[in-house]
């Protein structure tokens, strides 16, 4: 049945309200408009800006570094330089000359002792065979080295070289002498000149000559006597000594090699000037703009897309997890609408609003100034206003976008000190409010957020280089204050959202609950009947909305203000009449109607004019439903047959206009209201009573569709049935009797 008295403009625009809720396509351009704001607030820290620079032309403006970039040219110098730098490195090769000389004098005893060789032919076979033994022994000890690790091959082959080219020249007449050694010189001879080579070889010799000096000094301080035999010994020991120093080209290359990559890059800092302006562009500056990506003519689209793709995931874990927990089916009971998409767009786009303008102060010298910004803002009003479990996943978003926006290193996306900082302070925020129930609890979640904030600043200086003392205070002072303006800003905002949105938040429930209320005051002092009633109905109310996760709150202060228009009349409800007779016996049954039916609207309009938030009056108004007033109507019927006319009227007449329960809670307040009232007509209910009567009422709302618009199910009437069966007993406990009593009465009697 239509309500005669609605207004017809407001009908339209509940309707078009209703259909804006839920119109998918206002839900995909949300939708659209979170990954535009993705994407722009994090464009400027991740995208360079590009210019229109023209080779062979003046640069227009300065160009300044979008990031730290790596200078190829002058890097390349300084690698360059740092390898002109590099020594030559010679290594030593344990070459052991005393073996050669050992080998000769072998020879020579060998070959002095052969009487069947003439002097001649001796002298002719050390000619030949003291230089042969020599190479012999050179490239003997090559292959000997040669891939075995100690020595590589081109130092061997260096040594080879050196020590060929620097073989001594034995003079003629030292070969005529050799034949005429005796085995006892020899051996006197041999001693000597070993520990002369062995010694003047112990030391490194790049040139062999100059030990080759020292040679008749030690023979003539040694044992020998015999002229002849120290003339030959200084020859031989001459011969043996070899360099043993060389140069290693392959450990000089690589130590080249480790100097150039030892070599720091040179970097062009992040807002080093690149181009001043007016500067011509020159080829190679055109080419390390070119480079850098910052030519509009040269753009890539890569970090676009990325930063996209970034963007579109993150709306991805948003859109996911609202699926989730209440879907966008576009109905007019799920549980997020647009509308509380389009909040929690609004609250992004504060929170990181309020992050860019803390930015704007932020510089390389003083970083620390990002802990400033209020992060945590927007957990604390997404937990007040919509859900804890949204305010978690927003607090991860808030922690990456926090890491690229107060991100002050270049060569890298994110500083996750900032990153850290957010999730720790976003969790300490909803973990400190989800359960507020004044407005002073924001105060205290943001003294909360202060002191984990600085916690978490204080162990990242800890566990980093420790700044100097005046910087760490000044860190961990400006994170404490981020907490005490997050609650400042939270409270400023917390009254702009619940006019705009129409949000009802637990906050605002509590204080409406307060009895000091103008409304709750009127009904108080006026209608004491009528408020008792509302006290229990919102006890009733409560207990059920939470047994099947409705919102209980909202149950119990919607039950307060449900019956709030029967103070125009309050002596027409049978729960105000105490004292006096039921004005109802003698006026007609339609009258009766009317002034019952208009408690509904009535209470509408007051709570209006009282600027109460629509919940509330959606439960004062839809509480009653259609639902039909069956005593006036039958009063009404017994009546017309009485004086025999036949009825002008029908049931539809004697029915509430509606509308019927738009809401879970609405039709629970509906349902205990009548049980209130149905309980406490009873005059010694027994607990069979009481829980037969509810099934009734709630199967005869159930038969009359008073529960076709409100999306319960058949399974929440029975959870809400128990409650109420359980929640009855408790509160009449004194007036109801149990089986036990009965049996007892009926014994008795």
């Amino acid at each position: 049945m239509v309500n005669q008295h609605a207004n017809p403009d407001d009908s339209k625009a509940s309707s078009g309200w209703s259909v804006w809720k839920h119109s998918a396509a206002v839900r995909w351009v949300l939708l659209l408009l979170f990954v535009l704001l993705f994407y722009f607030s994090l464009a400027p820290r991740l995208l360079p800006e590009t210019y229109d620079i023209e080779l062979g032309k003046a640069s227009y403006r300065d160009i300044e570094a979008p990031f730290e970039i790596k200078d190829e040219k002058a890097t390349l110098q300084a690698q360059e330089l740092a390898a002109d730098r590099v020594e030559p490195i010679y290594s030593i090769v344990a070459l052991r000359s005393e073996v050669l000389l050992e080998q000769i004098f072998a020879r020579m005893e060998q070959l002095n002792q052969d009487d069947q060789v003439t002097l001649e032919n001796k002298v002719s076979i050390y000619r030949n065979e003291i230089p042969q033994l020599y190479n012999d022994y050179v490239d003997h000890f090559v292959a000997n080295n040669r891939g075995n690790g100690t020595y590589n091959d081109t130092l061997l082959e260096e040594m080879a070289t050196a020590v060929k080219a620097q073989a001594y020249r034995i003079p003629e007449e030292t070969y005529y002498k050799l034949p005429t050694l005796s085995p006892i010189q020899l051996n006197d001879m041999h001693q000597v000149g070993v520990a002369i080579v062995r010694k003047l070889m112990s030391d490194s010799l790049r040139e062999a000559e100059t030990a080759r000096t020292k040679v008749a000094e030690l023979v003539n301080a040694s044992s020998l006597s015999e002229r002849k035999t120290r003339e030959i010994v200084q020859e031989l020991a001459r011969y043996a000594i070899m360099p043993n120093k060389f140069l290693d080209k392959e450990a000089t290359n690589d130590a080249k090699v480790a100097a150039k990559e030892n070599t720091s890059p040179v970097v062009v800092k992040q807002g080093d000037l690149i181009v001043r302006k007016g500067e011509m562009i020159t080829e190679e500056l055109y080419e390390r703009l070119s480079s850098i990506g910052v030519l509009k003519t040269k753009k890539s689209y890569w970090p676009q897309l990325g930063l996209l793709l970034m963007s579109v995931l993150f709306l991805i874990v948003i859109y996911s997890y609202l699926e989730k927990a209440g879907g966008f089916n576009g109905g007019g009971n799920t549980r997020y609408s647009n509308t509380q998409l389009s909040m929690l767009l609004l609250i992004f786009l504060l929170n990181i609003l309020a992050m860019h303008i803390v930015q704007l102060t932020q510089t390389q010298e003083m970083a620390y100034v990002g802990y400033l910004a209020p992060s945590a803002m927007g957990a604390m009003l997404i937990v007040l206003l919509l859900d804890i479990q949204i305010a978690v996943v927003s607090s991860f978003l808030f922690a990456i976008i926090g890491s690229v926006i107060f991100n002050m290193e270049s060569g890298r996306l994110f500083d996750f000190n900032y990153g850290f900082v957010t999730a720790v302070i976003s969790f300490a925020a909803i973990f400190a409010i989800h359960r507020a129930s004044q407005r002073s609890t924001i105060l205290k979640a943001g003294i909360m957020v202060s002191l984990f904030g600085s916690a978490s600043v204080l162990a990242i200086l800890l566990l980093g280089e420790l700044p100097d003392k005046s910087e760490m205070i000044m860190t961990v002072a400006f994170a404490f204050a981020s907490g005490l303006l997050t609650a400042i800003l939270v409270v400023g905002l917390m009254p702009f959202f619940e006019v705009t949105f129409g949000i009802l938040s637990a906050l605002k429930l509590v204080e409406l609950s307060n009895p000091n209320h103008p409304l709750l005051r009127k009904l108080l002092t006026e209608t004491p009947g009528t408020y008792h009633h509302s006290v229990m109905v919102g006890n009733l109310s409560e207990a059920a909305a939470e047994a099947i996760g409705a919102n209980g709150l909202l149950c119990r202060v919607g039950s307060f203000y449900h019956d709030i228009g029967k103070t125009k009349r309050p002596s027409y409800f049978i729960e105000n009449q105490t004292n006096y007779e039921n004005p109802h016996d003698s006026i007609e049954p339609k009258l009766s109607k009317s002034i019952i039916i208009a408690h509904a609207r009535d209470g509408v309009e007051m709570l209006r004019n009282h600027k109460l938030p629509k919940p509330i009056r959606d439960i004062a108004e839809q509480h009653h439903g259609t639902t039909c007033l069956k005593y006036f109507y039958h009063k009404a019927y017994k009546l017309a047959e009485e004086a025999g006319v036949e009825p002008d009227f029908t049931e539809e007449d004697f029915r509430y206009p509606g509308p019927k329960a738009q809401s879970k809670e609405a039709a629970i307040v509906g349902i205990a209201d009548c049980v209130e009232a149905a309980v406490r007509s009873l005059r010694s209910p027994t607990v069979e009573q009481v829980e037969s009567m509810i099934h009734k009422i709630i199967k005869s709302r159930l038969d009359d569709d008073q529960f076709n618009e409100c999306d319960l199910t058949l399974k929440e009437l029975e959870k809400i049935a128990q409650t109420l069966k359980e929640t009855v007993i408790g509160i009449f406990h004194s007036r109801i009797e149990y089986p036990e009593d009965v049996k007892q009465k009926e014994r008795l009697a």
